[in-house]
């Protein structure tokens, strides 16, 4: 027994023995491991070159419009190059808020009236350094519109804030009803349909720096606002040029795309969550009008919108809200220069409903699709802190419709 003993100890330490350094040769002195890691690396890589980083497509429903957008932003016929090692949609969507950083930024805030007696806050950056523009009274504006539940203090509103100071812009970014502190005075929030608020907001910024250009950028659901805006508007508008980021560009499809059960348990529980979260710090003034505790029992953005947005706005039933909500219905009425940003890979605006045939019949529109991307993601380099694709897309349009736009002034 002894002896069976002694033999099973030895057999274990020769084992381990052997074990311990075939593992250590193989991988690493024989070159095997080595040449498996190399080998997988270099198809990683092929794969990445081949099927992951490629040039967006540009489409535009006129030569003049398309020849600008090549001359004047570059970016649009470069390769783009998600980061390597997330340049999954979901990924890209869910990690942007939390691997980029946001820059300093200090504002300069202001209430201002609406016509039915609430408040509209406005964040404003003066950008009184600005060695290009000096002058406060020309100093050219851009307006900022946050994603659904966003604000001024959102990382891609921060990124493009700085963009614009570096330009020497000044900023504003218009924050939608109840979302950024102050005070509702009045039982009504925003949607995406309805762009009152949004009027009285350029309006009020033209009269405050009538000789100063504006333009405006748009992100997810502040994109949907501007581009339903421009089509209700056409040419009675101040400004010269928008771009959006992100945008639904039919309701229908974007809420049952989130209604998916992967994308439903990573964005649509949440978002919803954010709304219930909204309504619940102005609960003292809502609930007078509209079922809170119904409202809270809500699980989706569309189960949301039933009981409460398209309620709060007058619609005889969500459809009818989801209808006049899809700016794809009023592209065709679009008469300022609008460049639009999507990713194909995009779960909150999928490929297929992105309005291509739309944009083609519309000389005042281009699209600039990416093959990933995510929702409001765009990330690249290999640890994006810094600027994102869309970020960059934003400065470039930018200098070119505040510093070219003379020649978007007739785009038919």
């Amino acid at each position: 027994m002894i002896s069976l003993d002694l033999n099973f100890n030895i057999l274990t330490r020769d084992l381990s023995h052997y074990v311990e350094n075939q593992v250590k040769v193989g991988l690493f002195g024989s070159g095997v491991g080595l040449s498996l890691v190399l080998g997988f690396s270099a198809a990683y890589t092929c794969y990445y070159l081949i099927s992951v980083a490629k040039k967006p497509q540009l489409i535009s429903g006129g030569k003049k419009f398309y020849q600008f957008l090549r001359e004047q932003c570059p970016i649009v016929s470069e390769t783009y190059y998600p980061t390597f090692w997330c340049w999954e949609s979901r990924i890209q969507t869910l990690l942007r808020p939390f691997v980029t950083a946001k820059p300093g930024v200090v504002y300069r805030n202001e209430l201002i009236k609406a016509a039915d007696g609430g408040q509209i806050s406005l964040d404003w950056f003066d950008n009184d350094d600005s060695p290009s523009h000096p002058e406060p009274a020309t100093r050219p504006t851009v307006l900022l519109l946050p994603g659904l539940t966003g604000t001024s203090r959102e990382s891609y509103i921060l990124h493009m804030v700085q963009q614009s100071r570096d330009l020497g812009y000044r900023c504003v970014v218009f924050n939608n009803r109840g979302v950024s502190g102050e005070t509702l005075l009045t039982p009504r929030t925003y949607c995406a349909a309805n762009t009152e608020d949004l009027e009285t907001v350029i309006e009020h910024i033209q009269k405050t720096n009538e000789a100063a250009p504006v333009m405006a950028a748009g992100v997810s659901m502040g994109g949907m606002m501007l581009a339903n805006y421009l089509g209700r508007k056409g040419q009675e508008t101040c400004l010269k040029g928008v771009i959006v980021f992100s945008a639904g560009w039919d309701v229908f499809e974007c809420t049952a795309s989130l209604e998916k059960p992967l994308d439903r348990l990573l964005f649509n529980s949440y978002l919803t969550s954010c709304l219930q979260a909204s309504v619940h710090r102005h609960r003292p003034v809502l609930e007078k009008c509209y079922d809170i505790d119904h409202v809270m029992k809500a699980r989706t953005i569309r189960e949301f919108d039933e009981r409460f947005t398209s309620i709060m706005f007058g619609y005889p039933t969500n459809d009818d809200y989801y209808r006049d909500a899809s700016p794809v219905h009023k592209l065709k009425s679009v008469q300022v220069p609008m460049l639009c940003l999507n990713a194909a890979d995009d779960v909150f605006s999928p490929s297929h409903a992105i309005p291509v045939e739309a944009v083609k019949q519309n000389p005042n529109l281009a699209l600039l699709i990416t093959c990933h991307g995510g929702h409001i993601g765009f990330l690249e380099g290999l640890w994006p802190r810094h600027s994102t694709y869309m970020d960059r897309v934003f400065k470039q349009f930018a200098k070119a419709v505040i510093e070219q736009g003379s020649r978007l002034n007739d785009l038919s």
